[in-house]
């Protein structure tokens, strides 16, 4: 079984490099992101909070994504494996999925860091704006993206470093070639 997730900044190629991967190892890709996003254009009262949250710039509370997460893991495509794109982002969501998957009898396999300089960031989310008209990336909220990112999630590169599991893959250049460094890191280990 392939279970991963994919850290990196806002901007950084996560949730494309998320599907390529999970196609690759024939699991489903997880993204936070998109399930907000769903509920958001949808309306849903989960989507009306999240929003409040999303238009600043910070995250949903814990309470409300450890829940979805609890939720999406215990659906059938994700017995065999899965890779989570933006989850998790703090220390305690990281407690929270060793706690759903240790009552799974399972573990997390690798954490993919993707590594891209911030300028990059910040021109890739400022282009993305702008050609798709979202509310989310003004170039303020981008920079309280790259800060809450830098406070609250960088630290767990640090906490799956010593646990052996982070596989660190230079996330500039192009789609396909980033796909091909991150499988290689992942199987290098025979994992």
């Amino acid at each position: 079984m392939t279970r991963l997730l994919i850290m990196g900044p806002p901007g950084s190629g996560k949730g494309t490099q998320a599907e390529l991967v999970a196609e690759y190892f024939g699991v489903p890709a997880i993204s936070t992101g998109n399930i907000f996003r769903a509920n958001v254009s949808e309306g849903t009262p989960l989507g009306i909070e999240a929003k409040r949250y999303m238009d600043a710039g910070d995250y949903v509370p814990d309470e409300v994504t450890n829940n979805m997460v609890r939720d999406r893991l215990s659906q059938p495509d994700a017995a065999g494996g899965f890779l989570l794109d933006g989850y998790p982002r703090t220390t305690a969501q990281v407690d929270f999925l060793d706690s759903v998957l240790s009552e799974q009898n399972a573990s997390l396999e690798h954490a993919i860091e993707l590594v891209v300089h911030e300028d990059e960031i910040v021109s890739r989310l400022l282009k993305r704006a702008a050609d798709e008209g979202r509310t989310d990336d003004s170039e303020e909220v981008i920079r309280n993206r790259l800060r809450v990112y830098n406070e609250q999630t960088a630290p767990l590169t640090a906490l799956y470093a010593e646990r052996g599991v982070l596989v660190r893959v230079d996330g500039t250049g192009p789609i396909e070639e980033v796909a091909v460094r991150v499988e290689k890191a992942i199987t290098a280990d025979g994992r």
